[in-house]
């Protein structure tokens, strides 16, 4: 049985594509359906998360269909950690953070980063050792075909949050505006944060660059609040380049 955006909690964004706003962190998952295929964007901060996003997906998409494509933004443990409870997806993720996702260091790291910020102990290790490594790396732009006229681009636009920053824009139509997927380049519900990965002299210039992607008309979704219009995301651009002392 399908379900709507609204009796399922998810925010509709456009005809085909909507988001939610996982607890805790407040992190954004998004979902854009075609004709036999779907893509997640970010997977949450566990297994259970990731689980929960799936049944999800599966009430919008009508019981037997299912996710096929998975979009992680970047490496952080609150968009990664759910990947591995999406079995038989085609993952992308921006060229370079497969290595990330490789290797008891990089687990060690996330996995004392997940603990860190709350995540139980014992749920932040095992979803560390089922580290999901993407398949497909975009290094410009990817365009996805999900079937019935639902494409969707992929664009790397880091360096800014983290090396290997991606964002996901769905075109609109006459009666809906683009949707640009920012992960957490943009954040509506606190400052951006910029931890030890952070490239601060480009983050800038990423979100030039996503506002070259959406226009002055899209939706822009963040990794953290409320969707925001480009004013937000030129205020926080402008603020961010204040902030690191660049233009």
């Amino acid at each position: 049985m399908t379900m709507s955006w609204e009796e399922s909690g998810w925010e509709e964004l456009g005809p085909r594509v909507g988001r939610c706003r996982l607890p805790v962190w407040d992190c954004t998952a998004g979902l854009v359906v075609g004709d036999g295929s779907a893509l997640m964007i970010d997977a949450g901060s566990s297994l259970r998360e990731g689980a929960r996003l799936g049944a999800e997906a599966r009430w919008l998409l009508g019981g037997a269909r299912r996710v096929t494509h998975l979009a992680l933004t970047h490496p952080h443990f609150d968009h990664v950690f759910g990947a591995a409870s999406f079995e038989g997806v085609e993952v992308f993720g921006a060229v370079g953070v497969d290595m990330l996702l490789t290797g008891d260091r990089a687990r060690e790291e996330l996995r004392a980063d997940a603990v860190r910020y709350g995540l139980d102990a014992q749920e932040a290790a095992t979803a560390a050792d089922l580290l999901v490594r993407p398949r497909h790396q975009v290094s410009g732009e990817w365009t996805l075909d999900l079937g019935g006229g639902t494409q969707v681009l992929l664009a790397n636009v880091g360096p800014g949050h983290t090396a290997h920053d991606l964002a996901v824009l769905v075109p609109g139509s006459p009666s809906s505006p683009e949707v640009v997927f920012c992960g957490d380049l943009v954040e509506e519900s606190g400052e951006p944060q910029a931890g030890p990965d952070a490239v601060p002299a480009h983050w800038p210039a990423a979100l030039d660059r996503l506002l070259d992607l959406g226009g002055e008309d899209a939706v822009y979704v963040p990794g953290h609040g409320a969707a925001v219009d480009a004013a937000f995301v030129r205020t926080q651009r402008d603020a961010l380049a204040a902030r690191f002392g660049v233009s």
